[in-house]
Order: C-alpha cells, then structure tokens, then sequence
C-alpha cells in the first residue's frame, strides 16, 4: 500500500465584474469581439473591483472546496497558494487566506509559476501528504492579473481575466497502480532562457514599481503547443497509459487554439475537454482548479475519473498532473 493525495473537493470562484469583448471594444480597445474571438475563443472575462484582493478570492474559493468536500478548516494541515499577484510583496498570501479563513494551525506559503502555478502548488502538497508530513492540504491558485494589464495594449488586454479556484486533498490509502483514486503523477518543468518572451516589465528588486504584462505571442504559442504535448507524453508514459485512458483533459486556458490541439493529440471529442477559456479568460493559475471545479460542478466529471491537467506559463513554466478524481 502506498499514500495516495485525493481530492475530494473542489470550488471555484469569480468576481462578479464582467467584461465583454465588445465592452473593451466600447472603452477604445483596438480590438472586436470576432478578433478576439477567432484568435482566442475568449468572449468575456471577470474583473476584481477597486478594494477585492487575490486573498478575498482565494477565500471565497476555499471555503466553497471545503463545503464540498464536508470538511472544517480545523481538519487542514496547510495551505499552498499558486498566485502572480499577492496582496503584498510579504507576507505571504497564504497566509492572509490562512487567517481569514480561521486556521489556527499547520502552515502556509504561496508558489509563483505564473500559469503553471496551480500544478506546481499541486506537486508541493502531494509532496507533502506522500511524505506523511501533512494528511489535508488546501491548494489554491488565486489571480488578479487585471492589475497587472496595460489596458491599452490589445495584445494582453483581452487575454486575461481574475478569478480563484480551490481543491481539498486528503491522503488515502492506494494500492500503487492507475486504479487508485488520487494524484497518479505530476511533471515540472521551466527554462529560464525564455524569461523574456513573457513578463512584467517591473518589480521591487528592479524598478520599484509593479510594471505591466509584456507578451511576444507568437514566441509564447509556438513554445506552448511543443512543450504542453511533450508533458502530456510524459505524464502518460510514466504511468504505462495510452490516451484511451483518459476521460478528461483539463487544461489551462490560455487560448482554444492550443486546448484543440492537444486534445487532437490525445484523440479526445470536444465533449471530454473542458472549456472555460470563453466565460473566463485565462486566469493564470486559477484557470486550471477553476476548469475543474465548473466540470465537477455541473456533473460532466464524476468520481473515478482519470483526469489529465496541463498548462505552460512565463519563465517558461509547464507542468502537467494525471489524477484519478
């Protein structure tokens, strides 16, 4: 027998802002709905107002998972948050969630991998509970990128939206194959040379000041379909599947382009792939545990499940996860 990191909850959450292609087009955006949309399949992203911060997101997140999963804070032994933009530069936002949520014990810290972030937070708590240090950890990943957006510059304006999303992992006893419930494998992966591709162009060890998102599309793309196929591989290979034993692929959504194409890869219909990306836009870490609290949510992802998450963010982060809901 082997311990096995389940999850036994989910939740998601969205500031109640909306805005629409056609809005952004409205405040002077070079841009159109059918531009973005062709490009993208984003139609409408979720924007935090003045005063509601990554932590009040990451909250009300985690308190949905937790109800989801009938489980207390008091149970939780750590919290682990995947997020670009803290509310301070310390302490950690993790540890502000900590608080607001009323844990009185454990421990908490937060991951940067911008859009890997979630994975890589995931990889950090079923580390923890594999090791028999933890036994529930609560693993959100929480943005605010509208704070980090030019809004003049079409070219990242219209990508990103905020939002949070939380799972609830409990160690179980597995039997050590691909029919245990759980985190089956996680793969990490960055390369630094590629910093400049994708970034904000400030921060407190350089400019002093917080700077705005820089993006070189094309670059961004074309290491995105290699790398996001290579650890779909990778993740497979690891545990001696094919592609037939996957039920879902839960991807970052950062553009529909790339999801199609690696569900094309795994020769999987639409209908397994989750997509979010168009009510959504790509909330960096929060897209992937957003992507499957909706699909668990509404009943398309069922208990036994094999599910296949992926995603590739600045530095350039990827990573992927096979897990057995």
């Amino acid at each position: 027998m082997i311990t096995r990191s389940v999850i036994v909850g989910c939740g998601g959450y969205l500031p109640e802002q909306i805005v629409t292609n056609h809005d952004l087009a409205a405040r002077g955006v070079d841009t159109s709905d059918e531009w973005i949309v062709q490009r993208t399949g984003i139609r409408q992203r979720h924007i935090a107002v003045d005063g509601e911060c990554t932590s009040d997101l990451a909250v009300k997140a985690a308190q949905i998972a937790l109800k989801n999963a009938g489980i207390d804070i008091g149970a939780v032994d750590m919290i682990v948050v995947a997020t670009t933009t803290p509310d301070n530069v310390f302490p950690s936002t993790a540890a502000r969630v900590q608080a607001k949520l009323g844990m009185q014990r454990g421990f908490a810290f937060d991951v940067q991998a911008v859009c890997s972030g979630f994975v890589y937070a995931l990889t950090m708590a079923d580390n923890f509970i594999r090791l028999g240090q933890v036994k529930t950890a609560l693993v959100i990943g929480a943005e605010t990128l509208s704070r980090l957006i030019d809004w003049k510059d079409r070219t990242t304006c219209v990508l990103f939206g905020d939002g949070a999303g939380a799972v609830v992992l409990q160690a179980a006893e597995g039997k050590g194959d691909t029919t245990d419930r759980g985190i089956l494998s996680t793969h990490l992966h960055s390369d630094g040379n590629q910093y400049d591709h994708l970034y904000v162009d400030g921060g407190v060890g350089s400019t002093a000041t917080f700077g705005h998102m820089r993006m070189d599309g094309k670059e961004v793309f074309r290491h995105a379909v290699v790398r996001l196929s290579e650890v779909v591989d990778e993740a497979l290979a690891a545990n001696n599947l094919t592609h037939e034993a996957v039920d879902w692929l839960v991807p970052h959504q950062a553009n529909k382009r790339i999801i199609d194409g690696i569900a094309k890869k795994l020769h999987l219909p639409p209908e397994r792939v989750v997509i979010t990306i168009d009510q959504h836009a790509n909330t960096s870490a929060a897209s992937i545990p957003l992507a499957l609290a909706t699909a668990v949510g509404d009943g398309r992802i069922q208990k036994g499940q094999m599910i296949l998450m992926n995603a590739m963010g600045g530095g350039f982060t990827w990573g992927s996860a096979l897990v057995r809901l």
